[in-house]
């Protein structure tokens, strides 16, 4: 049975409608790594509504997602993980294909989707996964887990590693506050709360 959807919060800005500052967002995202076919959904359409806010947001969204040392597997696994803990649908929606796309096995995606700890899934994936899983349940990481990530990404890409984390948490918290869903066409990838 499919998800029960909840109602959007916040309208859809159209192009036609929006002011300068709310072009000056579209522009941005269009002329950067996203391409001119981006449109303002998911959290670009709740930013649209915080224009100048969505500007340096997006700034950043486009570092840790496109220009980070990370491999795009690694750095969309992550994007997942976060998805799931948080249950972003849209998120979840925008990102598991791009995922598959760069490599991380469907059967890996389908039990990041269903909860579970990734079966099949390679020894970084694992390593990354359980930092996740740490950090967003205690708030903190231990230094073995630290250490275990530390051995393979190393300084700087870690610093980022913790970054697209705290992107994406950003992310699925505007989403979720929001209820910026996918396509009314697109089942929902995880059960909605009652309110």
């Amino acid at each position: 049975m499919a998800a029960k959807r909840p109602v959007q919060r916040l309208p859809l800005v159209e192009e036609a409608d929006m002011n300068k500052a709310q072009r000056a967002l579209l522009r941005a995202l269009r002329e950067g790594p996203r391409g001119q076919n981006i449109k303002p959904r998911g959290p670009f359409g709740a930013w649209m509504h915080a224009p100048d806010m969505g500007l340096l947001a997006q700034a950043l969204g486009g570092y840790v997602r496109y220009q980070t040392t990370l491999p795009p597997r690694l750095s969309e696994f992550a994007i997942l993980c976060t998805a799931r803990h948080w249950r972003a649908q849209y998120e979840w929606f925008a990102h598991a294909p791009i995922a598959e796309r760069e490599g991380v096995p469907q059967k890996v995606i389908a039990d990041l989707q269903a909860g579970k700890r990734p079966g099949g899934a390679s020894k970084e994936e694992l390593a990354l996964y359980d930092f996740i899983e740490e950090l967003y349940k205690t708030r903190r990481v231990s230094d073995k887990t630290y250490d275990r990530v530390y051995a393979f990404l190393g300084e700087e890409a870690l610093v980022e590693f913790v970054g697209i984390l705290g992107y994406y948490a950003l992310i699925a918290m505007t989403l979720n506050v929001f209820n910026m869903l996918p396509p009314e066409n697109v089942d929902l990838a995880f059960p909605e709360p009652r309110n």
